[in-house]
This record gives structure tokens, sequence and C-alpha cells, in this order.
């Protein structure tokens, strides 16, 4: 074959071969053909290739008797000819010029795609490929949890549910077969981290200072060497107050209890002066542990009028004055310095008397709503095993070690931060404790990094509004919505990091405020907002869990699951205790419908209380099962959620127990003041009310203040509002009411609460449902106008 006008040439030769191939095959397949008559075959092949050329449609291989296109792709009148040297031939000036773009067209296109790219493009290329690459390796693999999440929960005997993590009916007492008692856990913390870091205090404006476990351990044997040298007597009989803040000192008081079986007994002042001495009366303390001369002097008062005499030493953690010596020895009461008592035990030292699991390990005291406060007996068992609980629902997901440090700022007085400790000691890990000062605690998290951090949802909720009151302008609320969204997305998916690009450009800040370094959050003591827990858990980048219980259970008698990203709910049942519900009648829930009391039973639930069997009573029943007073609701999931209270009592955000009527019959002395509705919201730090006036009386009040009309517009004016809410705080002030108990704001309403209008049960006691509902819109603009 000729080559005829190079590449082009031999595209249209190589056209023209395969149609000369087909004209002989078909020519085969027709038969010979007469003399002059040319082959019907190749007649046929002829008119498809002038057909296809026309058509442009290009099929290859060549199949005979198909359309087919000269590879030329231009139009083309005429066809090929000869069966020697076959060509395309276009009459057309115009072809050949549609011919020379293509090809330019083609040429391009293969120069763009195979030529050097430019060193930018490159760079920018890799650039890509490299984020890819990072965000790919530094995305975590996503949690799995324990159990299946839509069933965490399984039904045991008499309707009760345990958690799904056990495979049997035998509940958990320890974690660690050698660690059975607090005294012990904490032996395991020194083994376990070699000695390492224990406790941690600081000054203003310095780095943290540690004491070693062994330093700890040792000086826990001198001070109750010390103070059973000056005739305390070891064993669970003997009582020892600790009247502190969190510090150093408050652990090694209460390790020197545990290493001769003695008792821990917490006191606060919180609960006003005369809490205190009743405390010290009812479990008739002899020996107190105090911090500062302030509580010294608190104590000396007290027993110079006569009203615990059963006191006789104060150990003083602080420098003590020789005043204040002085004056214990007029009343009788040894005032003595925690490093003589420690001098005085390194000098006569005694060897440990370990307690049994089931030896009384702490008598704390919680908050009676109305009369005296009840002193939960708790026993060594009582409080490892629901270490234990939290500690097996969260092992799948978080491994702590002894590089692990907490933050103590909560009251030790309270169990949930002395169950996050004794989870800290049993791995070795360091417990870093706040200066005494909540407004410098930012700066305290910032110096200390902590890992694992317990906290209240009164604090969670400060951080929410201080991030949301940030974003100023509507694009950076968008942009921090839109971060919390996707990173929410990928906390749904079971993904918690701190490097993704929102952490860098939104929450970055956020996270540095708590240290930087949190992996586990434990929310507890009152209930959170879901909005704020979805916020924080994207916000974050740690895993947060929610805990439910009371003093009564140890702390937690439920808890969230790894990988469980809901809200809204309080968990399943720890490991170490069984729970369930039971009818309330009177209103209207029933277990049959999954909703009732909540009841606990197991290994963490409480003896009873010191010296009060008619409470005790009220509290467990005769088959063990702790009547927790809250109303729960068993969700599809088998998870607990919290919905009511069988009595009316309630816990303020801050975790503070709030008894309304009793609040309410002090307000209800107020002149203008005919009925008063107090409500609190447990995702609120204060209270709020609901006033209806005396109609006789407000015109007279009214006009005093310069105010006339009728009752309803009267109910509308800001000035009466302000000076019935003013008298109402006066009168709470002289009955006594703390502050948490002192309503911040109220609604006037015209009209009586009535049986007839359904407000009023038949014996004239408020429907605190039913006034809620009505009242629900102002007490919403209440609590916002308090922002």
């Amino acid at each position: 074959m000729v080559n005829r006008g190079g590449r082009r040439s031999r595209v249209k030769s190589c056209c023209c071969d395969l149609w000369e191939q087909d004209q002989d095959q078909a020519v085969t397949e027709a038969g010979p053909a007469a003399p002059g008559v040319k082959a019907p075959g190749a007649q046929l092949q002829r008119v498809s290739l002038m057909t296809a050329h026309r058509a442009h449609v290009h099929t290859l291989p060549w199949d005979p008797g198909t359309p087919s296109l000269c590879p030329q792709s231009h139009s083309c009148s005429s066809h090929c000819r000869g069966e020697e040297d076959l060509t395309c031939l276009c009459r057309s000036s115009n072809s050949s010029r549609r011919t020379s773009a293509y090809t330019s067209t083609m040429e391009a296109l293969f120069q763009f795609l195979f030529s050097p790219l430019p060193t930018s493009a490159i760079i920018s290329l890799f650039a890509v490929a490299a984020a890819t690459l990072f965000y790919l390796n530094s995305r975590p693999s996503p949690l799995h949890s324990p159990v299946d999440l839509k069933c965490q929960t399984v039904g045991v005997k008499d309707g009760a549910r345990k958690s799904a993590l056990l495979e049997n009916n035998n509940l958990m007492s320890c974690y660690y077969e050698d660690a059975k008692t607090i005294y012990e856990v904490f032996q395991r913390g020194l083994r376990v981290s070699g000695n390492g870091p224990c406790l941690g205090y600081r000054k203003p404006g310095q780095p943290y200072q540690w004491l070693k476990y062994q330093q700890v351990s040792d000086r826990a044997e001198h001070l109750g060497s010390g103070l059973l040298h000056k005739g305390l007597k070891p064993g669970p009989n003997t009582f020892i107050g600790i009247f502190a803040q969190n510090r150093p000192e408050w652990i090694i008081g209460e390790i020197s209890c545990y290493t001769y079986s003695m008792v821990a007994v917490p006191l606060y002042d919180t609960l006003g002066p005369e809490a205190l001495v009743f405390i010290i009366d009812r479990a008739e303390i002899s020996t107190v542990l105090c911090d500062n001369p302030t509580k010294v002097q608190t104590l000396l008062q007290n027993v110079e009028k006569g009203q615990t005499p059963v006191l006789k030493t104060i150990v003083v953690m602080d420098p003590v004055a020789p005043e204040l010596v002085e004056r214990g020895q007029k009343c009788g009461v040894e005032v003595v310095s925690l490093q003589e008592v420690e001098t005085l035990g390194k000098d006569n030292l005694q060897k440990p008397m370990p307690p049994k699991p089931e030896d009384l390990s702490i008598v704390c005291f919680t908050s009676g709503t109305t009369g005296d406060p009840k002193g939960a007996m708790l026993t060594h068992e009582n409080v490892v095993s629901d270490a234990a609980g939290a500690l097996k629902t969260f092992e799948s997901s978080v491994a702590l070690t002894p590089n692990d440090i907490t933050i103590s700022f909560l009251p030790l007085a309270h169990m949930f931060e002395r169950v996050v400790q004794l989870v800290a000691y049993g791995v070795g890990a360091r417990v870093g404790f706040f200066q005494g000062d909540i407004r410098l605690l930012p700066d305290d998290m910032k110096t200390l990094k902590p890992t694992v951090f317990p906290v209240v949802p009164r604090l969670l909720n400060r951080v929410f509004d201080k991030v949301q009151s940030g974003a100023k302008t509507p694009f950076k609320k968008w942009l921090l919505n839109f971060a919390v969204e996707r990173k929410y997305s990928e906390v749904k998916d079971g993904i918690v990091r701190k490097n993704s690009i929102w952490d860098k450009i939104i929450f970055n800040k956020v996270q540095e405020s708590f240290g930087g370094r949190v992996r586990i959050m434990v929310t507890g003591a009152a209930p959170i907002s879901p909005t704020v827990l979805n916020f924080l858990r994207a916000a974050l980048g740690c895993q947060i869990f929610e805990g439910y219980g009371q003093t009564e259970c140890a702390a937690a008698c439920s808890f969230t699951m790894p990988g469980d990203a809901t809200s809204g709910h309080v968990g399943a049942p720890l490991p170490c205790n069984f729970v369930k519900l039971v009818d309330v009648e009177e209103m209207n829930y029933f277990a049959s419908n999954g909703e009732g009391e909540v009841c606990i039973k197991g290994r963490n639930v409480f003896k009873g209380y010191l010296k009060d069997p008619e409470k005790t009573a009220e509290a467990l029943d005769e088959d063990g099962w702790l009547h927790t007073g809250d109303i729960g609701k068993w969700l599809p999931s088998g998870v607990l959620k919290v919905i009511d209270r069988k009595k009316n009592i309630f816990k303020l955000a801050q975790g503070e127990y709030i008894a309304p009527e009793k609040i309410e019959n002090v307000y209800v002395r107020s002149g203008p003041v005919a009925q008063v509705f107090v409500h609190g919201d447990s995702l609120q730090s204060c209270l709020v009310a609901v006033v209806v006036p005396d109609a006789e009386i407000l015109p007279g009040f009214a006009e005093n203040l310069g105010v006339k009309g009728d009752l309803e517009n009267m109910c509308k004016n800001k000035e009466i509002k302000k000076a019935i809410l003013s008298d109402m705080t006066t009168l709470g002030r002289e009955a006594g009411l703390k502050s948490f108990e002192q309503v911040k704001d109220l609604h006037l309403h015209p009209e009586m609460f009535t049986i007839e209008n359904g407000l009023l049960t038949p014996t004239l006691k408020a429907k605190r449902a039913e006034l809620k509902t009505l009242f629900q819109s102002h007490i919403t603009q209440m609590y916002a106008s308090l922002q």
C-alpha cells in the first residue's frame, strides 16, 4: 500500500485494509460471480461503507455488514474503489479544514494531559494528597461498645434489670482481686505506680508539687499511730471527723483511718452550724481533723456553748496560734497540729490493722431537706464495688494508667468525688488538688492538665454559655453550629478526637481551658441538658459519661456506655447492682408500662442510716431494695431515664436538694401573698415562683408604692412585683432559708388556685404537675430573664 500524506494516510490505509479484508470475505461467502458482474457481497460492503462515512459511526473490529465510520471522522462523499490501493478521498476543502482542526484539538489534549505540570500545580497536588493521608491516618478507629447499644440491659427476677455486661447474675464486688477494701486499693496504687506521684498541690503562680504514694502511706500510718497513742481504739467503732476543704491532708487523714480500720466522717459547714453540731453528737466524734483556724474557732464555739461535749481533740492542718490552743484548754479540748501528731506516731509506730470488706468505712451525712441530716453508713465493699462497676463499664474504651491525672475540686464530703479518686488510686494515677478558690480553677486546670475530669452540670452549663456568647455575629454563630454538627456526626459514628480541622480552628480554645489533655469526663450529681451534653461531646473531643445515683448507693447505680452518643438518659445499671421500677399508683406510674420508682439492690447499697432505724426502714425494704424516690422509665434500648420525683423534692443544677413546701410555708406569711408555687428546674441553679396576691391586701400595699388600678393590672406592675419579692426574701432570710432556697424571680397571677380549676387536690394541696404545665411559659421567661 502506498503511504500518502504521512500519519493521516496511514490511518486511511488502515481503514481501507479492513474494508478490503471484509470485501474478500464477502466474495468468498457469496461464491464466484459472473464475468463482468460485481460480487453482491462486495457491492453491499461498499454501500455500507458509504453509509457509515455519512453517519459518522465507527465500530472496531469491523463487523461485515455493520455500519462503520471512516477513522478520519469527516463527511466523505466518495467511497473506496480499488482492491489493491484503496483510499478515502475528500472532495471538499471544508472537510480538510475540519480534519485539521480535529487533529489540532487532539494534539492539544494530549499535550495538556501528558506534558510536565508547573511546579505550583505539583505542590498543590502533593498538599492535597498529604492532607488526605493525614486525615485518614489521624482519624482514630471508632469506639466499639462492649454491648449492643440497642439492648443494654437484661431482665432478671421480679422485673429487675441488670447490665448486659454481666454474663451471669453474680454482681461485682471488686475490680482487682488484690484490692477489696479502700486500704488495699491504695496499696495497690503504690505497687503499680512504682511509688509514683500521688497527691499534688500548688501555691499561686507556682507549679504543682507532688507527694509520692509511699510518702502518703507513711504519713497516714504515722498519723493513725499518733491518734492511737492519744487514746483512740482501732476498729470500725471509732469515728473520726474530717472538717476540711479538698487538700492532700484530707486524703492522708482518710487513709490513716482505714489503716487501723477506723471510720471517716466528713463534716462540712454548708449544711449550717446546727447540722455540724448534730453530726458530731450523732456520730459521737471525739477527734476532728481540721484545716484552718477559722474552723477551729467554729468547733470551739460549739463546745463552749455545751453543744458538743463529746469533742476532745482538734488536729489542725495549718499552723495554729497559741491563743487557740489556750482557748481549747479552757473548755477541755486539745488543739494540736497535724505535724505534731505525725511525729508522735512516727516515734510510737503501730502495726497496721487493715479492715475487712464488710467493715464500715465512712458515714456520709446527706443534706436532709426536712429535719436533721441522715448519716449513710457505707462499707468498704459498698465503695469499692461502685468504683469497680464504673471501671468495668468503660474499660473497653479507656484504659487508665499511672500517667493519668484527675483534678480534685468537687467536695470530698460527697461520694461522687471520693469514688472518682478511688478509681485513680487503684491504677496508680495522680490526684491534683485545686488551690481552694473556685475562681482560680481555670488556672489550676491549665497548669495540671488533667486527663480525667469529674464535673457537675452547673460548670458545664457555664462553659456552654460562654462559648455560645462568644459567637457574636450571625456568621460566627453559623460556623460554630456547623462545626458542632460536623464533629457530633463523628461522635455518633464512634469517632472521638481532638485533631480535626474543626478542633484546630473552632474548639481548640475551649479544650485548652480544661488543660488540653482531658480524655474522660464524668458528669453527675444533677441532670445535664441534652443540648449541652451533645455540644460538649463534639467540642471537647473526649468521652463524656453521665452517672446517676445517690449517697445511699455509694454515688452511682447507672452509667452511660462507651460509644453511646445519645443523651437524655442515665445509662444502664452498673455491674455491681440491679435496678427495678415499682408502681406508684397515686402518680399513675406502673412498672407494667416500664415506669415507676427507681429501686436499687446490690453490692453498693448502704447498710442504713446511723442510729436512725425509722429513716432506714423508709429507704430500705425488707428485701434489701433501696427506694430512691425518683421516678424512672426504661427506654427501648434498655437505658434508664429519670422523669419525675415521687416526693416533692428535687435537685438544682449544683446538686442542692430543695423541699418546695417548706419554702412555700415561709413565703405565704408575706402580707400581700395569698398563695405561692415554688418551682425549681434541675437544669437551673435557682428557684422561681408563681404568686397569687391577696386581693384584699394588695390594693393598700400598692398604694404605698404609689400604684393604683385593678387586680389584673397591678399584677403586671414591675414595682409591685419587685416589692413583693423583696418582702418574701426578707421573710426567707429571717426563717433561715439558705441562699439557694430563696426564689430569684416571680410571676404574679391574679386568679386563685382552687379545686374547681384543677390546681388543688381535695385536701387543698398544690397539684405541682398541673401548675408547672399551666405556667411553663412564664417559668421559661423568668429563667431567660435571669440569664
